[in-house]
């Protein structure tokens, strides 16, 4: 069967998509391992700025934004990196400073991966494999975002944890991906009204994310959307 020259345009034009949320998809991994195994340090707070300013980046670049958006994304992604090192270098590790930095850029990335994801099913007319990947990358993207919240308001407040346990990287994720997948082992719990809003919400958005967003896009992938008579 012969491709025609169009078709041929289709298939790379999907390729190169698959490939971008496949690198984004993998960078979320990187930096999810690194918060969750790294112990509290210098290094390990650059390279999470510098994995996130990664994955911030992939993101707009997979939704294919203008060069005009890119360009002012990838020098915020730079100012945060370098004031991530300057914070390293003067001994203010993991504070305050760093753990709104790094929400920054998590916060910048989930809407970039919908309106990526939702300018392909309309180009393409059926759920793709590129689809699927951005619905993870969100999941997880969900997960990060509310963990550096909680960080965020521990080292504002002083305390988000009952008992006066340290918020650190680790645990905040920790504890924000059992929250999400409502999990909930009870090791560690949040103190403070806003912190049980935010669990509950936390906790909420997960299964609802699950059981409408994740179950349709997988549920109907490959299959062509049907057009309205």
């Amino acid at each position: 069967m012969t491709i025609l020259p169009e078709g041929r345009g289709r298939l790379a034009a999907a390729a190169d998509l698959r490939e971008r949320y496949g690198l984004l998809l993998c960078a979320l991994i990187a930096a999810f391992a690194v918060q969750g195994v790294a112990s509290p340090g210098a290094v390990a707070q650059v390279l999470v700025s510098a994995l996130l300013a990664t994955t911030m980046l992939l993101a707009l670049w997979a939704a294919d934004v203008r060069p005009t958006l890119l360009r002012p994304a990838a020098g915020i992604a730079v100012l945060v990196v370098l004031a991530s090192v300057v914070e390293s270098l003067t001994g203010n590790v993991d504070g305050a400073p760093a753990r709104l930095a790094n929400l920054l850029l998590v916060t910048v990335a989930p809407p970039a991966i919908v309106i990526g994801v939702v300018r392909s099913l309309r180009t393409r007319n059926q759920v793709t494999v590129e689809a699927v990947f951005g619905v993870l990358c969100l999941y997880i993207l969900i997960g990060m975002f509310f963990a550096f919240v909680y960080g965020a308001i521990g080292r504002i407040t002083g305390s988000f944890f009952a008992g006066g346990v340290d918020a650190t990287v680790s645990r905040c994720l920790y504890f924000s991906f059992t929250t999400l997948t409502t999990v909930g082992y009870g090791d560690l719990t949040a103190a403070g009204n806003l912190g049980h809003t935010l669990s509950v919400s936390e906790a909420l958005t997960g299964q609802i994310y699950l059981v409408t967003v994740v179950s349709v896009i997988v549920g109907n992938l490959g299959r062509p959307r049907r057009e309205r008579g």
